[in-house]
């Protein structure tokens, strides 16, 4: 197989979690544009749809939308039939999915994300979306994949996946201590955990034909405030955030034949922060 070819993800399909939301639809765009046939898995079903449309007709490539809760086995059990039958076949899961909890200032002055004031219920809500919902793509896909003797697990970790955050790029002037928002616990152990999720899946299903690696992107720039820009990209070699394209190449690699002697693996790709 040349190295071209190698890349080549031609009539393999990709079912992608978080489907619609900002990298989602950049690993969709990724494997379509690879030859492969991308199912745009979200919560939110319109969003899905409208995405997968508006890809099929940039890209003249088969698509599928979905929506899907996936902290809910029985309705991933129905994503994996979804697929099979609009398809045929599944070759790639993409953990991409994550929580983005939407919650209101507390009415005592202090910051909800703060470890003190994190409450359960929230804590709940991202465990069950970024570690249970992927365990359970992983649990019900995986094991098709593994069944059929070949397939690629890739999941979508986070530079915070292996350091902790810098609490201080966070910080409001102004603000009391217990008052400063900070990037929640949930984040940090959510994204490490998949990390562990992948390790224990790529020795687990090694024999069965079925490569488990992660990859951990650094920040992406999305027109976030100019100050909070600047003290990141203090942190980074680089100086600079990712754009939202760059991981895309990364993306094609982990999933294709190009890293078919890989797995396990944590492919950090954040700009050069956790060097420093």
């Amino acid at each position: 197989m040349s190295v071209r070819d190698s890349f080549d993800l031609t009539d393999r399909v990709a079912i992608i979690t978080g489907g619609a939301g900002l990298l989602g639809i950049k690993h969709a765009e990724a494997v379509a544009a690879m030859g492969g046939t991308p199912v745009l898995v979200d919560i939110n079903a319109e969003r899905a749809i409208s995405c997968a449309e508006a890809l099929a007709a940039n890209l003249q490539r088969p698509t599928l939308g979905l929506g899907v809760d996936i902290t809910r086995p029985d309705r991933v059990e129905q994503m994996l039939k979804s697929t099979l039958d609009a398809f045929g076949r599944v070759d790639i899961l993409i953990n991409n999915a994550a929580n983005n909890p939407k919650m209101e200032a507390r009415n005592d002055g202090q910051e909800w994300s703060r470890f003190e004031q994190f409450s359960l219920e929230a804590w709940n809500q991202d465990m069950a979306v970024g570690l249970t919902g992927a365990f359970l793509c992983s649990q019900v896909v995986g094991s098709h994949l593994a069944q059929q003797g070949h397939g690629v697990i890739l999941n979508i970790a986070s530079d915070l996946s292996v350091i902790a955050p810098d609490q201080r790029i966070y910080r409001q002037p102004g603000l009391p201590d217990d008052q400063q928002p900070v990037k929640p616990v949930t984040y940090s152990v959510v994204k490490a955990g998949l990390i562990g999720l992948t390790r224990y899946l790529a020795t687990y299903w090694a024999d069965r034909g079925v490569r488990v690696n992660a990859l951990s992107p650094g920040g992406v720039y999305n027109e976030q405030d100019a100050a909070f820009v600047q003290r990141l990209t203090n942190l980074i070699p680089m100086g600079r955030m990712a754009g939202k394209d760059e991981y895309q190449a990364a993306v094609v690699f982990l999933v294709s034949d190009a890293s078919a002697y890989m797995t396990g693996m944590n492919l950090v790709m954040d700009g050069g922060r956790t060097v420093w």
